[in-house]
């Protein structure tokens, strides 16, 4: 079995470059399909509290016969729980579902500015960093502008920031600034549902490597330096989406790919999300 690169976080832990996505997998799904991401070798599962299935989660996690300390899990904090005690109160939450003694990762789901202050969220978190019932911190869906608000009144610099990054999407600038305030960058909707599968691009290269279109994205996501964890609820497709680790993109690839940009979302924008 391939061996997952990991990147190591501003606090020194490390966290598998490549994980697993339960967005939209339902919870009555959500343990098998789990268990068959364990199975065929991921070692990081993204969750949230938004997702409705931490539960599932949990339970694929202490039923897999992995040591807990070998399986990276995230979860991400509610929208609604966005006040100081509130927060709080949504982590225990968190905890007493998915029924592990920590988490390896618990983030802001979404800045939400006009919703209130997420610095004060974010002080929450930096208590549940200090109690140790989580090893990082970090946030999701931040731009540059909430990023240095938040570094502005915080002690702890988030570990990750969960953003969209696709070809079409590529986020230099917020992927910039975190390389340049040590806060590792995390992809969501990597191959932009599926929007960039048919791109010429994409399928020129994939037809030169025999690899898929998605595998030749993954691909890209990893070379960048990024972290990213597609979301499948097929076993053939999560299996396909784990074996990226015998090719490699050319130098000219990665550059071909990144000028697919388009600065085109699939989902919310940041800026005028509100939950």
């Amino acid at each position: 079995m391939a061996s997952v690169p990991a990147i190591t976080l501003n606090n020194g832990v490390e966290i598998p470059q490549l994980g697993f996505g339960t967005f939209q997998i339902p919870p009555q799904e959500t343990r098998e399909t789990t268990l068959a991401a364990l199975k065929a070798g991921y070692r990081h599962i993204d969750t949230a509290q938004m997702y409705g299935n931490e539960k599932e989660v949990g339970e694929a996690v202490r039923d897999s016969g992995l040591d807990r300390g070998d399986v990276f899990v995230t979860s991400k904090l509610d929208n609604g729980a966005h006040a100081y005690d509130d927060a709080l109160h949504a982590f225990e939450g968190t905890m007493e579902k998915i029924r592990l003694d920590y988490l390896d990762l618990f983030l802001i789901h979404w800045p939400l500015p006009d919703r209130g202050d997420f610095v004060e969220t974010w002080k929450a978190l930096e208590e549940i960093y200090r109690s140790g019932r989580v090893k990082s911190i970090g946030v999701s869906n931040f731009q540059p502008h909430h990023l240095r608000r938040l570094l502005d009144g915080s002690v702890v610099v988030p570990a990750v920031n969960q953003i969209e990054v696709h070809p079409y999407l590529t986020q230099d600038a917020v992927r910039s600034f975190g390389a340049e305030h040590g806060i590792a960058t995390e992809a969501w909707s990597p191959i932009a549902q599926g929007k960039v599968l048919d791109d010429p691009t994409l399928v020129r290269i994939a037809e030169r490597v025999g690899k898929s279109t998605a595998q030749v994205t993954l691909r890209w996501h990893l070379q960048r330096g990024d972290i990213v964890f597609p979301k499948s609820v097929t076993r053939r497709r999560i299996e396909e989406n784990f074996d990226l680790f015998d090719f490699e993109l050319t130098e000219g690839d990665i550059g071909e790919i990144n000028a697919l940009n388009r600065d085109e979302r699939t989902g919310l924008d940041p800026d005028r999300f509100n939950g």
